[in-house]
């Protein structure tokens, strides 16, 4: 059976009762045929027989609120006949009993027919879902049956025999139907919840189960409201013909607030005196008429109800009339179970989601490639360019530059930004651990292989691998790596399964990669592999006033972390920071940092707060000439600390001014300006360095 389509072939009520009824006959007057399945029952032996025995039999049924013959024995029925018959059938059921009339016996085809000729029932809880089932789902259509033995009506044994027989063909052929649609619809449903595990837009889920609703109860349309405890408000979506496709009601209006109110099933039917339990103004506000309406309620894992499943306007065309059955609560109830769960899914799903982009921003925003220079904008710019690719990176840059940080940049920046960033210092390994470390073992591997482990470029699988100090690497390391590299597969150490993997890998080194290549201590193919976009880093004493900003994001960030005031780093502080050479670089600076957040309490910083070691790069002297001015003007104060500042800097470059101009920030021909402009020899200092220029 397609899952996609609902069972078909199957024999309708009149049809069984076509069927059958010769058969019944047959067995009435003792004869050995069994019916026919031709179509044309009138010809068939048995009722031949039968009415030759002087047995009328006719079977009516209401449709619409008309009758009409679907089965009669003997010569054709007359208008007259047929009317009186119909009248005879009316009486029947509206009396709920046997009824005689002339020749005629009559009984109505009910499920409490049915339900006398059956069993006991073996306990008290099925014999309630019986009698639940005869009031929601008839187990007969509604039909009635006329008999006469005779020329008189029939006795009432025999008329009640036939009527339970009858009825229990129409059962068993409705729970036939019943077994395979039910197949069908629990198929259908698996499929679609399946299917909606993998959906990450509500309002795409919502829409699927709707669908999935409609098809599998035959109906016209269904909506998924959720309580918005909060407002108390049902919102429900999809709702057609809404602008907007969601609709808002009160969360106790209508069935669907009775639903959400009593925790159970509710169902209605057009023509009853309840025409008030459904909201009219959704249908005024749609131009949309609700005959039939089926109401279930929705439940979380935790048995907390979190909204109102409901289905309108049952199909007219089959067994069910255009109402909502016993059978239609139980699938909707079900489907209500398989919706709450993919909804909770779903929004668990989006919750983690959001809070893993939100610690993903986190770690961007404190991972962030600080500084202003000219030099620092240039790598960020390429940074920025290079990250959405998968191209190989390699950074350059002396110890503590930030090679790091700029690796974890690239990587926020770029596609694999939810995937790990996995670190590893390649000087720390040594060739034996290397392998492993790098490539994972199976357990077993070596001495110490108690278990299996993933290496560590399957850790970095969708993510980022950062080869710190690569240019430390062994030889044999290297030949491993460049095989990994280029393959894309691992295989762990006493392992023999590939393993594919999925890594960006960023490399760095503080070595002068080519000298170690001339001297064949680190290998050209491996260079080139990672060497595909190259961004070197520039010392901390390059940077100009990069240390200030620096110095102050550390301030900030380690007074934060501590809960201290941020404290201000005074003029003299800042003369210290930027005078000095910082041979450890950023690393340097945040120790330092870090150091006098804890050490100090005031509101400003010193520069004797800073504790800086003495490189031989600057005075000894405990305050610069600037600072020996009594009482200066503030123009004149500025200018000599312009003057000393410029001073230093040149000192600590060794008198180079193109070095000195890019520690300060400037353009070496702004340098020369400002000093003529301060009054300092330009001259002299030209000829000191040997008129670079």
């Amino acid at each position: 059976m397609d899952e996609a389509s609902p069972p078909d072939g199957q024999l309708s009520d009149k049809e069984i009762i076509r069927e059958k009824m010769p058969l019944l006959l047959g067995l009435l007057t003792g004869g050995h045929h069994f019916g026919s399945s031709s179509g044309n029952l009138k010809n068939d032996s048995n009722a031949t027989d039968a009415s030759e025995k002087g047995i009328r039999c006719g079977v009516v049924s209401q449709v619409n609120g008309r009758w009409e013959t679907v089965y009669w024995t003997g010569t054709d029925v007359s208008v007259a006949q047929e009317r009186a018959a119909h009248e005879l059938a009316s009486e029947a059921l509206e009396n709920g009993e046997i009824t005689q009339k002339g020749e005629f016996s009559a009984i109505g085809c009910s499920a409490k027919n049915l339900l006398a000729g059956m069993p006991p029932a073996g306990s008290h809880d099925s014999s309630s879902a019986r009698d639940h089932d005869a009031k929601v789902m008839p187990g007969a259509p509604h039909c009635a049956m006329l008999l006469s033995i005779g020329g008189r009506p029939a006795p009432a044994a025999v008329l009640q025999t036939l009527t339970v027989t009858l009825s229990r063909f129409l059962a068993l052929n409705r729970d036939r139907q019943e077994d395979k649609r039910r197949l069908w619809q629990t198929t259908c449903m698996l499929h679609n919840a399946a299917a909606w595990q993998q959906l990450d837009d509500d309002a795409a889920l919502l829409q699927s189960v709707a669908q999935c609703a409609c098809e599998v109860l035959g109906c016209d349309r269904a909506t998924i409201f959720l309580w918005d405890r909060a407002r108390h408000r049902l919102v429900g979506r999809p709702a057609i013909g809404v602008e907007g496709g969601v609709l808002e009601v009160e969360d106790d209006a209508g069935i669907v607030g009775e639903v959400l109110r009593e925790g159970s099933p509710q169902w209605w039917s057009a023509g009853g005196i309840d025409g008030e339990r459904v909201n009219r103004r959704v249908d005024q506000s749609q131009n949309f008429q609700t005959k039939s309406l089926l109401a279930v309620p929705m439940f979380n894992a935790r048995d907390q109800i979190i909204g109102v499943f409901e289905a309108i306007n049952a199909k007219s065309d089959d067994h069910r009339g255009g109402k909502f059955d016993a059978a239609d609560v139980r699938t909707l109830s079900e489907l209500a179970v398989h919706a709450a769960v993919a909804i909770d899914t779903q929004r668990t799903r989006a919750n983690l989601t959001r809070t893993r982009d939100r610690l993903v921003s986190q770690a961007a925003d404190s991972n962030r490639l600080i500084g202003e220079h000219d030099s620092i904008r240039d790598v960020r710019t390429n940074a920025t360019k290079v990250a959405p690719t998968d191209l190989s990176v390699l950074i350059l840059g002396k110890n503590g530059t930030g090679k790091e940080v700029l690796a974890q940049h690239i990587h926020y920046q770029s596609e694999r930004r939810n995937g790990p960033f996995v670190a590893v210092n390649c000087a720390a390994l040594v060739e034996s651990l290397l392998e492993s470390e790098l490539f994972g073992h199976e357990r077993g591997a070596f001495t110490d292989a108690s278990s299996t482990r993933q290496g560590k470029f399957e850790l970095a699988h969708g993510g980022t691998l950062f080869l710190d100090e690569v240019g430390d690497m062994s030889p044999g390391g290297q030949a491993k790596l460049l095989r990994v590299l280029e393959e894309r597969v691992v295989v762990r150490v006493g392992g023999s399964q590939p393993i594919p993997v999925d890594v960006r890998v960023i490399a760095a080194t503080n070595q002068p990669l080519q000298e170690l290549i001339a001297s064949k201590r680190f290998r050209e193919d491996l260079f080139f592999r990672l060497n595909v976009v190259s961004l070197t880093l520039p010392p901390l004493c390059k940077r100009g006033r990069d240390v200030l900003l620096l110095a102050e994001h550390f301030l900030s960030h380690f007074c934060e972390k501590i809960g201290r005031v941020v404290p201000r780093l005074d003029l003299s502080a800042q003369q210290a920071i930027l005078s000095h050479p910082w041979p450890g670089n950023v690393r340097e600076l945040r120790n330092t940092i870090e150091r006098l957040c804890y050490l100090t309490s005031g509101p400003d910083v010193s520069a004797n707060d800073l504790m800086l070691q003495d490189t031989g790069g600057t005075s000894n002297e405990p305050n610069p000439a600037w600072m020996e001015v009594l009482d200066p003007n503030l123009n004149e104060a500025t200018r000599l600390f312009q003057i000393d500042h410029i001073e230093k800097v040149i000192a600590s470059q060794n008198g180079n001014m193109t070095e000195a101009a890019a520690t300060l920030g400037v353009h070496r021909s702004n340098l020369y300006r400002k000093m003529r402009q301060l009054g300092m020899p330009t001259s002299e200092t030209s000829e000191r360095v040997g008129n670079p220029d």
